[in-house]
Order: C-alpha cells, then sequence, then structure tokens
C-alpha cells in the first residue's frame, strides 16, 4: 500500500504544478475521496475483438474495476472504474481532415494516460485535434466521478464531477462539477460549477451558467467529502444492481435480442426492457421498463427507466431519461438529467436536441414540441418557454441573442446543423442504419466481445498496484 500512497503523492503535486497559475490545489479535493483500500478491492477487464488493434501496456498503475478496449498505455496512473475506450482510433495511413488540410496519419494512434487519477471517468479516443494525431492523450490531470473526457487530449487539468470535455484539447485547466466545455481548445481556464459552453471560433459562441443554489441541489462538491446531491442519490440507491454483473463470469441474457442488435455483457437489464434491431447498449447502462426502438442506442453510463424511445435516439454518455416518451430521432446530451414521475411524464417530440447538461426535472406532464433545442434547468412549462427554441428559429440567428441565462452570439444555423450533423455521425457509427449488409458499426461489431481480467498485488508495499502488463494480439 505504500507504493500506492506515493503515487497518488506524485500524480497531485504534477496537476498542481499545472495549476499553480490559477492558485487552485487538487490534494482536498482527492486526498481522502477514495480509501485506498477500495483501490484493492476490484478486477480491471479488458475486451478483445476481431475489430479493434489490441496493444495494451500498464505500468506502475492501478486499474481497479476499469474496462479498456483498442490501444491503450497506461503509465504511474489511478484508474479507478474507468473506461476507456478506443473503438475509433485512427490508423496508420488515414487521411484526417481538418479546415482546408488533409494529414496522413503516420502511425496507429494509441491513447496514452500518464500521471494521472481518474475516478469512475468515460474516457472515448474520438479526438479532432490535429496536432496530436497519433496520441490521445490525458497527463497531469485528476476527474472526480462520472465526468467525461470525451475526444479530448488533456494536460494538467482537473475535472469535478460530472463535468465532461468534449472535442476539446485543455491545457491547465479546472473544469468545475457538471460543467460542459466543447470549444476546440483552451488553456489556463477556471471553468465555474454548472458552466456549458460550446464554441466554434470565428463561428459560433454559445454560453449557459446554472445559478449555483440550484445546481447545488444537484450535484454539491468540496475538500473532505465525497460528491453530493439529487445526482448521486440517484446513482447511489441503483449501485446494487450493478455488483451481480461484475461478479459473475457467465451471465444469461435476460431478454431477446435482435440479431443486428448489441447487449454489453456488463450492463443491468430490468424486467419489462424491449429492445429492437440496430440497439447499442454499452456497458454499465441501466435499462428498466423500457422500449428502445430500432436503432436507438444507451451508451456508457445511461440510465433509462420507465421510458420509451421510438428509435434512432441518441443517449449520449452519463445521461438519465425517467417516466418519459420521445420521439423518433431524439438527442439527449452527456450527463442529461430527465426525470418524470408517475403521472407527470416528459413527453419529447421527434427530431428534438437536448442540449449536454440539461435538467428537465418535473411534477407535472411537460410537453416539447417537435424540432426543439433545449437548454439549462427546466422544471415548468415557463422555465421551458426561457430555456428552449425551435431549432428552426435558432437557425436563423445572425448576430447575438439573449435568452433567460443563455447568451448565444453567431450563426445560429452552423450551430444547428453542426449537431445535426454530429447526430448522424453518432448513429451511423453505432450501427443505426444497418440494412443487414451494409452500414456495420458498433452494434454489431459488438456483439463477440471476449472479456479478460487483470489483478493488484494483494498484499505488501506494492499492495493495490499492478505489475508491468503488456497484451499483445
Amino acid at each position: 500500500m505504500k507504493e500506492l500512497h506515493k503515487l497518488l503523492d506524485r500524480i497531485v503535486q504534477r496537476v498542481n504544478i499545472n495549476l499553480r497559475e490559477l492558485e487552485f490545489d487538487v490534494n482536498p479535493l482527492v486526498s481522502k475521496l477514495i480509501p485506498a483500500g477500495q483501490m484493492t478491492k476490484f478486477y480491471a477487464f479488458y475486451g478483445i475483438t476481431p475489430h479493434h488493434s489490441l496493444n495494451l501496456v500498464f505500468k506502475h498503475s492501478n486499474l481497479s474495476g476499469s474496462y479498456f478496449l483498442g490501444k491503450v498505455r497506461v503509465t504511474n496512473s489511478l484508474l479507478y472504474k474507468s473506461d476507456i475506450r478506443g473503438d475509433e482510433l485512427k490508423k496508420n495511413g488515414d487521411l484526417f481532415q481538418y479546415q482546408d488540410f488533409n494529414i496522413p496519419v503516420d502511425q496507429d494512434e494509441e491513447i496514452s494516460i500518464d500521471d494521472s487519477f481518474l475516478i469512475k471517468t468515460l474516457v472515448h479516443n474520438y479526438s479532432h485535434d490535429p496536432e496530436t494525431l497519433e496520441t490521445f492523450f490525458i497527463r497531469d490531470t485528476v476527474s472526480a466521478h462520472f465526468a467525461n473526457i470525451h475526444g479530448s487530449p488533456t494536460d494538467g487539468s482537473f475535472l469535478g464531477p460530472f463535468a465532461t470535455v468534449d472535442l476539446t484539447t485543455i491545457r491547465d485547466c479546472v473544469i468545475g462539477a457538471y460543467s460542459y466545455v466543447q470549444a476546440g481548445e483552451v488553456s489556463h481556464l477556471n471553468i465555474e460549477p454548472g458552466t456549458v459552453w460550446v464554441r466554434k471560433p470565428g463561428d459560433f459562441n454559445f454560453m449557459y451558467r446554472y445559478p449555483i443554489s440550484q445546481l447545488s441541489n444537484y450535484v454539491y462538491f468540496a475538500a473532505g467529502s465525497p460528491p453530493q446531491g439529487v445526482f448521486m442519490d440517484f446513482l447511489e440507491d441503483r449501485k446494487e444492481a450493478f455488483q451481480r454483473v461484475f461478479s459473475v463470469v457467465n451471465i444469461e441474457t435476460p431478454l431477446s435480442v435482435p440479431p443486428s442488435a448489441s447487449l454489453d455483457r456488463f450492463a443491468v437489464i430490468k424486467p419489462k426492457t424491449k429492445i429492437g434491431e440496430n440497439v447499442l447498449v454499452a456497458q454499465r447502462a441501466f435499462l428498466q421498463n423500457s422500449v428502445l426502438g430500432k436503432g436507438a442506442n444507451a451508451q456508457e453510463n445511461c440510465y433509462i427507466i420507465n421510458a420509451k424511445l421510438q428509435g434512432n435516439n441518441v443517449t449520449a454518455h452519463g445521461a438519465k431519461i425517467i417516466e418519459a416518451d420521445l420521439g423518433k430521432n431524439v438527442f439527449v446530451g452527456f450527463n442529461g438529467f430527465l426525470r418524470g414521475r408517475p403521472g407527470a411524464r416528459i413527453t419529447i417530440g421527434q427530431d428534438s436536441v437536448i442540449m449536454p447538461h440539461t435538467i428537465i426535472d418535473v411534477r407535472n406532464p411537460l410537453t416539447i414540441p417537435s424540432g426543439h433545442l433545449v437548454w439549462g434547468l427546466v422544471q415548468n412549462p415557463k422555465d421551458l418557454q426561457t430555456n428552449s427554441m425551435s431549432l428552426k428559429d435558432f437557425s436563423k440567428i445572425n448576430s447575438r441573442m439573449c435568452k433567460g441565462a443563455m447568451l448565444f452570439e453567431g450563426s445560429g444555423g452552423s450551430f444547428v446543423s453542426g449537431f445535426q450533423e454530429r447526430i448522424h455521425h453518432i448513429l451511423e457509427a453505432n450501427g443505426a442504419f444497418y440494412d443487414g449488409k451494409l452500414k456495420r458499426g458498433h452494434a454489431q461489431r459488438n456483439q463477440n466481445i471476449s472479456f479478460n481480467t487483470i489483478q493488484p498485488y494483494p498484499e505488501g508495499d506494492k499492495e493495490g498496484l499492478y505489475p508491468t502488463i503488456i497484451i499483445q494480439p
């Protein structure tokens, strides 16, 4: 256990050096966040498929409860129940298009994690950084519970609980709890909790910030204690459901799954759930008494409870949908929290976009019309009027607009088309459009994955650390 403590000290010092200009100290936030004993309890596991390159290298690290797919190198790091997905890595010979450039990829891309502490963090490699085509890096970084590092090379930064960095290279930044940043490239910024920031330099800028008094009810994080609030209570109430899927080697599929769909071995499926064709259900997803229509997906850490999704729905990483009915082609962004109640369901019309980090929490029925964009905190029809707009009207914005706490500058048409193109890419990559022969995606390729486990030293100075491990074809 001695080496584990030394490793944590090393990581904290390196992160603090990077954040010294912001005068931010991560030590009080993480020193007792995960008891050292927890880091020795869980096995790590990795997937093998014929469709993903296999090259895993682990050195002087703890990997407790973490999952790996693809080419990943981890050095001097602590990973606690994190998912590291390398299923869209670039390959040698690919051409990467960026603005007017066509940049050749010189060697197969890998995920490289160095001197970092990732707690229940989802890492997805789909990076758009033209400067680091062959290495998707995370270094000198600490991320707290249920953060998302999605296509975002990260250096010298801290991510609070439920924070997301998306298609953004960040250096020496603090990303506050439940903040979402998609801004291309940022450095030396301290992003306040509850900030939703989407920017394409020279084209548009979307900014919304939750009132802290309201956000604290959903997530609150301070030194000396783990994250608290509605989000954590919701997850804690369902934590036991995952114990069986991670403790049993061979588990029976609890429902019939069409041949073109994929149900991950480490997802929790409760009774009265139906899965349609071309559906993708990722690891650590939770489904209960719900219907997923053709082409819908439930990504990692999603919860879909007492809900009906008509088809081609994207439920992004960490989103939660409870007591709701969604029309076709509805997008629910990262860490969205949609909570209806029995007798007070949420109805969302087709082709609507629920922005990442949106909270819709109602006690009376609420209907969102088709083709609408929704953001921020919505608890009643008045909030919806303030925090939504039809995509058609939003596309007409050409300068500056304020609506409630949201500020938008630039081209609304570019903003909307960018979202729509990305949603189409996600559906295509996940196999939603598979016709039996063409357009295979993750839902079809992930059907046959074999899983293997690795474990740490059980006692002594190295207790909790994993030996150096190299796993290759």
